[in-house]
């Protein structure tokens, strides 16, 4: 089956509308998200020909064309049009450079055959190695970057078939409602299979075609996993023990109170700092199997300009992979976990997998993550703690909108209540994402995790 890919698709067409060949497509992402797959749809679809080059496995005829043909393009287009045995039409074709980053000689190629303006262009990276692989080239300003996140909610439910129920809950939004008890459990029970399965287009496969059999979906994933890993091996020398530890252990960091990486853990001298991590924590930022979330100082005057690069927390790029990491085979299977998350009753743990998901769901709309926690330093423990700041975006009437995420229905918004008094000149919207039903209470909306798509 086929994993409709909504959002990209259109950021694709966006692309091909706005920039009239002027510009290459760089899609960025990290390994089985489904680049690949959707560039060769998009040729498909909307081009008379297209041509995938594909550097992971291609012919030497094809890397010797790059250079000795590219200063006669003629020849050059024609080398490509018969060894792939496709016919090129001017301004209605498409070229597609897969796994760009084996062959760095393609993308510094991208300059002049934008240039030259014949056809479009697309290209598609995995992985940090994109950036390590080009110290030697010249990187194109004929190129305009995208980055592929996994499946969001909104692409999981109707890979599910339910494109009824997720209109039923863009109306509810809409119209600042709650949804009906029986679609309210419906939906939550919808939620709660994504953040088990995940984004990852091949887990989803499996999962629905192995009749939503959440092992055969955890088989798909550990096999990603172990690639991640193999990937992490080929980092820099000089810091890849040090991204393999991290990554190991992101959910020891977010299963604790307050998610926050220690550095300390991994350095037996005790001395680990920022400095010495800093190229690790990128890396995995920069590959995006992780997405990094940092303390904003000040969220008064904007969050980038107040970023304490020193607090961070670590979240994995896609939920369902949290769920594989955190738990081998024999504890899913045996300990009844699945099972608890469906039914919501897992006490251990839930809060980083509902966190993990919420995460995923605002960098997949483009957004940056920040938190904000105060420290009380005669109790030793945080007084404040805000889970996600997003902003209105305003450069003129700047507003703040906190995020508090709960996975259970008994909670205390102590947090908020002092930050919204702290900072009530700047408080736009607050949210509190709970399994409860939609409501707004003292000027706080509250909504059910399988509504956040909306109100992002």
């Amino acid at each position: 089956m086929n994993i409709e890919r909504s959002t990209t698709y259109q950021k694709l067409l966006n692309w091909k509308q706005t920039t009239n060949g002027t510009k290459a497509l760089m899609i960025e992402g990290a390994r089985r998200i489904g680049k690949s797959t959707i560039a060769r749809k998009f040729g498909e679809q909307e081009y008379k020909s297209y041509v995938v080059i594909d550097f992971a496995n291609v012919p030497k005829r094809i890397t010797d064309n790059f250079s000795d043909n590219l200063n006669n393009l003629d020849v050059f287009y024609q080398t490509i049009s018969l060894e792939y045995n496709v016919k090129l039409y001017r301004r209605e074709s498409l070229i597609i450079f897969d796994e760009i980053q084996k062959f760095p000689k393609a993308r510094e190629a991208v300059k002049y055959l934008v240039a030259d303006g014949r056809y479009d262009f697309i290209e598609t990276g995995s992985l940090i190695s994109i950036q390590e692989n080009v110290a030697d080239i010249t990187i194109p300003s004929e190129e305009r970057k995208m980055k592929m996140y996994p499946c969001d909610f909104e692409e999981f439910a109707k890979a599910r078939g339910e494109e009824l129920l997720l209109e039923y809950i863009q109306t509810c939004w809409q119209a600042r409602k709650p949804l009906d008890e029986a679609f309210h459990s419906k939906a939550m029970r919808l939620f709660r299979e994504y953040m088990l399965v995940g984004g990852m287009p091949q887990s989803i496969v499996a999962y629905i075609e192995n009749d939503c059999d959440f092992s055969a979906s955890d088989v798909e994933k550990r096999d990603i996993i172990a690639l991640y890993q193999d990937d992490i091996k080929k980092a820099s020398r000089r810091y890849k023990s040090k991204v393999s530890a991290l990554f190991e252990n992101i959910p020891g960091a977010l299963s604790t109170h307050e998610k926050k990486i220690e550095l300390t853990q991994f350095d037996s001298s005790g001395s680990a700092t920022f400095a010495k991590y800093d190229e690790p924590l990128f890396w995995l930022n920069d590959s995006m199997m992780c997405n990094l979330c940092y303390k904003c100082n000040d969220p008064n005057v904007g969050f980038a300009l107040n970023k304490n690069d020193s607090q961070v927390k670590c979240y994995m790029g896609d939920t369902g992979l949290l769920v594989s990491l955190a738990f081998n085979e024999n504890e899913l299977a045996t300990n009844g976990l699945y099972r608890d998350i469906m039914n919501g009753k897992l006490s251990l743990n839930e809060g980083m997998i509902y966190e993990n998901a919420v995460a995923q769901m605002i960098r997949a709309k483009g957004k940056n993550l920040y938190f904000y926690n105060e420290y009380d330093r005669e109790k030793h423990r945080n007084s404040m703690e805000i889970d996600f700041l997003l902003s209105n975006e305003s450069k003129t009437n700047f507003k703040v909108c906190p995020i508090e995420v709960k996975s259970s229905k008994n909670y205390t918004t102590t947090s908020l209540t002092k930050f919204r008094e702290k900072f009530q000149g700047k408080i736009g919207n607050a949210f509190i994402i709970h399994p409860k039903m939609f409501s707004v209470e003292n000027d706080c909306i509250k909504i059910p995790p399988y509504m956040v798509w909306c109100a992002l």
